[in-house]
């Protein structure tokens, strides 16, 4: 590989006369000569003055708001001088590689391990949707974070990516780029942030092109043992975001959007974590691939139409630190409220202006989201929670942005609309904002609250000073009053272990302690399923139907009951004030007790008449 390398690229003396600003950093992957599931990467980065190089592999990605040392992947990394002999070279961390005679420097080259073959071995990996796989010669999924260093203070540089692949994949990507005469894959980008914002997925299968007003969407699919194609999803995923584009009227962030879409086997080395990440042209989802297309297809419309609304914020509208984020120091912004809630509360408030779901349906998802919010803290500042979620202190509570961070946003759709006499929402505070800061004009962090009161009303002011600022609990009865709306409670149907796919609830959790601990929930209300069982939270779980119960087991499980039917029997073993005891029963058909939000009867024009602006814009 090392060989290519040069073949491409060229070496020697002559080129200590180009300097290094001149000339784009060039790296190399061979996905045909992988080694023990490893892929071979070499970096060029023209020529350095005097001193120590430091070379980087990212430990925080953006999007992810989590430390995960992707550089713990990369194995037996070699510098090389122009005359081919080794340089000494110096591990600093995890991440960082100091090289000491920089100006002789002619390449680096390593070796890097997937992500996807972790998940299940007992250590804590990426993020499914920010991880990578390696599966000669089947499938690549590239999250180029995980494969492409940096040398520090050059991440502003030009990039040229090559990638020999074999002949049989087909690439999906936003990244921009051409062929070879060998066929190698050949990509072009302006600074190291746009070749890490732009996943690459090699498939057997091409991908399935289509038109949203003037976006070009690709949908490209990976189904292991060939249970789907992109066909499959095309009509579906067209649909939803000529609705998203009709939602959004004349914000407009991308003429180019790629889905890339990973269907697990969820058998050992394969991924666990389902969902999706964004990013500014295309997104990474990751699902299950038992799942029949109908719950597939819900759980796609959910997923991607959040990631696609992530083009408003934080990708356009977004703080100095998102702009400058430093991938192995990084500053969190302190406004999570807006990057993940508003697009988390557009995903859902966009289906229903669309006509994509029935109010009740809307309604169903409101509450949802304040039972699940139950789970974590809700006497925290949000924007304290945000500038510090790296904090293993703090860390626990991020996925409430998906849950209060939306309704955070419902909150303040509503003021907005009362005080505006219902012309202005959440919506337009988006658009008013992307009118003045875009994707290469951030904002200062500390200045953000006080631009969005100055362009709307004091009300607005009182809300973040309480409830997002401050540690004030909402209290949304108050705010579904302003719309002529009352709460109760009914039986929905659930998962066996999780509510469903798209709230993610767990009746089950791990000790963070050890994670080969596993309980029943406590403080929650648990579905028909555990309870029949005489499961109670705090159980510790040992044992289910004669797998013993750790981190990876309960994972198996989990894969397992998707495909459980009411007959099924299951025998659980738990541990309860010390002792063992085993409970048994069939599978059944399980519900669980949701909180439900209706009209309210006696509601009044006014009340009425806001509703319909909140709902329908």
């Amino acid at each position: 590989m090392a060989a290519t390398a040069v073949l491409l690229w060229g070496c020697g003396a002559a080129r200590n006369t180009v300097t290094v600003r001149e000339t784009p950093i060039r790296t190399s992957l061979d996905l045909v000569g992988t080694d023990q599931d490893r892929v071979m990467v070499s970096v060029d980065p023209g020529a350095f003055p005097e001193g120590p190089v430091r070379f980087l592999i990212p430990k925080t990605v953006p999007g992810t708001y989590s430390t995960d040392n992707y550089g713990r992947y990369v194995e037996g990394l070699q510098a090389v001088d122009y005359k081919g002999k080794p340089l000494e070279v110096r591990r600093e961390n995890p991440n960082q590689w100091v090289v000491s005679d920089g100006a002789n420097l002619d390449r680096i080259t390593y070796w890097v391990n997937d992500s996807y073959d972790a998940e299940q071995g007992g250590e804590e990996a990426p993020f499914s949707p920010a991880g990578t796989n390696i599966k000669a010669p089947d499938h690549f999924m590239l999250n180029l974070h995980g494969f492409v260093g940096y040398f520090e203070d050059l991440e502003e540089l030009p990039y040229e990516l090559v990638i020999r692949a074999p002949g049989a994949l087909k690439a999906a990507t936003s990244l921009q780029g051409t062929r070879g005469e060998d066929g190698s894959y050949i990509y072009r980008a302006g600074r190291y942030f746009d070749i890490i914002d732009n996943p690459i997925q090699f498939t057997p299968s091409a991908p399935e092109y289509f038109q949203v007003g003037d976006i070009t969407v690709g949908l490209s699919v990976y189904s292991p043992n060939g249970q789907y194609t992109a066909a499959d999803f095309r009509p579906s995923m067209q649909r939803m975001m000529e609705a998203q584009k009709a939602f959004l009227g004349d914000i407009d962030g991308t003429r180019t959007y790629n889905i890339l879409l990973y269907l697990s086997t969820m058998e050992e080395d394969d991924a666990m974590g389902f969902g999706a990440l964004e990013h500014h042209t295309s997104t990474v989802v990751v699902l299950p691939e038992q799942l029949p297309l109908p719950q597939l297809e819900e759980t796609m419309i959910d997923v991607v139409s959040h990631e696609f609304f992530h083009i408003v914020t934080p990708l356009n509208v977004h703080s100095e630190e998102v702009q400058y984020f430093d991938y192995n120091d990084p500053k969190m912004s302190a406004h999570l409220w807006m990057y993940e809630g508003t697009t988390e509360y557009f995903a859902n408030l966009f289906q229903i202006r669309q006509g994509l779901i029935e109010e009740a349906d809307f309604y169903a998802r409101i509450m949802g989201k304040i039972q699940n919010a139950m789970a974590y803290n809700d006497a925290l500042s949000f924007i304290e929670m945000s500038r510090n979620v790296l904090d293993p202190a703090y860390e626990p509570q991020y996925a409430n942005v998906y849950e209060k961070g939306a309704l955070i946003n419902m909150a303040l759709d509503i003021i907005l609309r009362e005080q505006s006499g219902g012309s202005m929402g959440v919506l337009g505070l988006m658009k008013a904002l992307s009118a003045k800061y875009d994707q290469d004009t951030p904002f200062k962090d500390e200045a953000l609250i006080d631009e969005i009161v100055a362009m709307t009303y004091p009300e607005v002011r009182t809300f973040f000073d309480t409830h997002v600022i401050g540690d004030t609990p909402i209290d949304y009865q108050r705010f579904f009053a302003k719309v002529g709306l009352v709460m109760g409670d009914r039986e929905v149907e659930s998962g066996y272990f999780i509510k469903d796919l798209q709230s993610q609830m767990p009746f089950i959790d791990v000790d963070p302690s050890d994670t080969d601990r596993i309980f029943v929930r406590e403080g929650i209300d648990l579905n028909s399923f555990l309870t029949g069982l005489g499961a109670q939270g705090g159980d510790e779980i040992k044992e289910i139907n004669g797998t013993e119960i750790t981190l990876q087991g309960m994972q198996m499980i989990v894969g397992q009951s998707f495909s459980w039917t009411p007959d099924t029997e299951v025998r659980m073993v738990v541990e309860r004030d010390g002792e063992r005891i085993t409970l048994e029963g069939l599978a059944g058909s399980p519900t669980v007790k949701e909180f439900r939000l209706g009209p309210d009867p006696d509601a009044s024009p006014q009340a009425i008449a806001l509703r319909e602006a909140w709902l329908k814009g």
